[in-house]
């Protein structure tokens, strides 16, 4: 078993930027739920987790290109190579591969997400409160 859980850790996960963290308890509560589902809701559950998942991609490069944020191309390829996993696994899921799918929900999702919130968005959102430290808004 992974040292890594799909659950919100309230101590670790929070960066302070409420679109984030949204999205990401969210991420965090459909992979719970895959985790937890029966083969028959596994193929819907998961169709939906690439949705969510594409989504805050968008979004998140939205918020660094408006940000002018320097990281931007290192963290959009590592973005676009988490997505096409997704969707090479629901290839295999389609073709009959659910354990494997099941396996990659449960050890690599986790520890994917923990390592990125802390090094990929961690350094977004710093580089966000410099900004916002350098440019205050008006009031």
């Amino acid at each position: 078993m992974s040292k890594f859980h799909a659950v919100w850790d309230a101590t670790r996960h929070p960066l302070g930027v409420d679109e984030l963290d949204h999205a990401h308890q969210e991420f965090i509560a459909q992979v719970a739920g895959l985790i937890q589902a029966s083969d028959a809701d596994f193929p819907l559950l998961f169709q939906a987790l690439i949705q969510h998942t594409r989504e805050h991609f968008i979004a998140e490069g939205r918020l660094m290109r408006e940000s002018k944020y320097q990281g931007l191309g290192v963290h959009e390829a590592e973005h676009h190579r988490v997505l096409g996993e997704l969707q090479q696994l629901n290839r295999s899921m389609k073709r009959g591969r659910m354990m494997l799918v099941r396996a990659y929900v449960r050890e690599g999702l986790p520890e994917w997400f923990d390592t990125h919130l802390t090094m990929m968005d961690g350094a977004l959102v710093a580089h966000l409160n410099r900004q916002a430290a350098r440019d205050p808004q008006p009031t």
